[in-house]
């Protein structure tokens, strides 16, 4: 018999020495070994990678989640073992259910653990989208809060630059109307408001000298905005709205690598969805999928053992369990037997040392 067919028995529980005489039994019990270590081995995979993003940045994060996964997954292991070894098949078919049914929720349970960290690696790259968009998301959020903020304490400051920049708009566009008239006039273009005579004559000059005063004003406006939004950037800078600035690419880069697992659990469950708030059928059956396949792999061998029937094997060693209880029993009888049989030897021997302290 090959060395691995008997790591896949030790892996089921199996006793070696009696399953050797049943060689029809042989690869019944190495599918079940075999199924309970790749359990163990993907739930190692599964906790090694969670663990990752828990001890990520630090000096020994990779060599923490080795070490972290290999204990889960032994964990699991030696729990899907026991799941597999305490089904009793001496018992009717209903009552090995019943018996196997805390045994198959745990295994779901088991199941669902071990897929979710694989699901994050297994999506990857869509989880990797799906949060730098939030991040942009967030960040651009916390920008509009802080300066929705800022406008709310100071509103008289924001409101009088809103004043004085309409009034430089509303200037602005009146000497530009004011300078094209002017011109009309120096140009002898007739119209409504125009002599039609070209010269530089005395309502020119009169235009000019209005339109000299409004241009000095709108240089006033102009200096008072400047020093306005100065003022306003200070207190900007004060309050470190100037500090948030929308992430780059390298940024939301970095955001993204230093995610930890519940931020990409978070993006994982967000993948069920579209940006409509629709949810996206393909995505939510990949991900629903994925866990049914490792729940069924985790009941796999209690389903495995309820469906096989009672074998030689389990015969064998329902026997040898029978024959050690009524061996147990015996070797109690014979002890009771033999401590009665000295009882009263056991008192002489009291008496006598009782005497000689008198």
């Amino acid at each position: 018999m090959s060395a691995i067919n008997r790591f896949f028995w030790r892996c089921a529980g199996a006793h070696q020495e009696t399953l050797e005489k049943y060689p029809e039994e042989h690869s019944k019990y190495t599918a079940i070994g075999a199924t309970i270590f790749f359990t163990g081995l993907f739930a190692s995979l599964s906790g090694g990678y969670a663990m990752y993003f828990v001890f990520s940045g630090g000096t020994l994060d990779w060599f923490l989640a080795i070490v972290f996964g290999i204990i889960w997954g032994l964990a699991i292991f030696n729990m899907d073992r026991y799941i597999v070894l305490s089904i009793n098949k001496s018992k009717s078919g209903w009552m090995q259910l019943l018996q196997a049914l805390p045994r198959i929720l745990l295994a779901i349970l088991i199941g669902l653990v071990i897929s979710r960290p694989l699901e994050l690696k297994i999506f990857d790259k869509e989880i990797r989208e799906n949060l730098r968009v939030r991040f942009l998301a967030d960040q651009r959020a916390k920008i509009d809060t802080l300066n929705s903020t800022f406008n709310k304490k100071y509103s008289n400051e924001v409101n009088q630059l809103k004043a004085i920049s309409v009034e430089r708009d509303s200037l602005e566009s009146g000497i530009k109307t004011d300078r094209t008239k002017l011109n009309y006039e120096i140009y002898g273009n007739k119209t409504t408001e125009t002599s039609g005579v070209m010269g530089y004559g005395p309502y020119a000059k009169m235009k000019e000298e209005e339109l000299k005063k409004k241009e000095a004003y709108l240089d006033t406006l102009r200096n008072k905005i400047a020093a306005q939004q100065n003022a306003i950037r200070q207190k900007q800078k004060f309050e470190g709205i100037l500090d948030q600035k929308v992430l780059s690419n390298a940024s939301l880069d970095s955001a993204v690598n230093v995610a930890g697992f519940a931020d990409r659990n978070s993006a994982l469950g967000n993948l069920r969805y579209d940006a409509n708030g629709k949810v996206n059928e393909s995505n939510a059956n990949a991900v629903f999928f994925i866990a049914l396949l490792f729940v069924f792999l985790e009941c796999l061998p209690v389903i495995v053992k309820l469906l096989a029937g009672r074998d030689p094997y389990d015969n064998e060693i329902q026997n040898l369990r029978t024959l050690h209880d009524y061996e147990s029993d015996t070797n109690l009888v014979v002890e009771k037997e033999a401590v009665d049989r000295l009882k009263d030897t056991y008192v002489d021997v009291s008496i006598n040392k009782r005497m000689k302290e008198l």
